[in-house]
């Protein structure tokens, strides 16, 4: 293991295919357990490899490479709750705001049962998926500009807004 954070410490991307390969199944286990969503687990070992290999020039002989790797998914797992929960907070006084407009102007469209719903179907979608739409729609960030802050790429980004689309539609109907 010596070996193979030296050599991802110098940039060789084969070392950290040959680390994804052998930890992969770990990683994901660990953030499975913690979160019960395949989906946020598969995200979150993405993530953690990318923060690995981002912050490669900082990785220690001091300490062995795994117990590294796992400080790393530690601190996404707690980046990412951290994120949901901000994201979360920000939705409900969104809503709130919106619940107020509409009880001040009473020709809004969005109705409190159609706000009921597009809650319900928010809470429903996976935590990125959540994200990516409230970046979307409420921020109005572009695909490249979402897939730069969640480090996905922009065709992700793209399936998911897609994807939240067809779950508000469906339950609006």
């Amino acid at each position: 293991m010596e070996d193979l954070l030296a050599a991802i410490r110098s940039g060789n991307h084969s070392a950290l295919e040959q680390l994804y390969d052998a930890w992969h199944g770990r990683v994901y286990g660990y953030f499975y357990k913690k979160t019960s969503s395949k989906y946020l687990s598969e995200e979150l070992v993405q993530i953690a490899f990318i923060k690995l290999w981002n912050s490669r020039h900082l990785l220690s002989d001091d300490w062995p490479l795994e117990v590294q790797l796992l400080r790393i998914m530690k601190t996404s797992l707690i980046d990412v709750l951290r994120k949901e929960l901000r994201d979360a907070k920000a939705f409900q006084e969104y809503n709130r705001h919106v619940v107020h407009t509409n009880e001040d102007r009473q020709q809004e469209a969005i109705t409190n049962d159609q706000l009921q719903i597009v809650e319900k179907v928010m809470e429903a979608m996976p935590p990125v998926r959540k994200k990516v739409f409230h970046l979307s729609r409420y921020k109005g960030l572009s695909h490249k500009q979402i897939a730069l802050e969640l480090a996905i790429s922009p065709k992700t980004v793209e399936n998911h807004i897609t994807q939240a689309l067809k779950q508000l539609r469906h339950l609006l109907k």
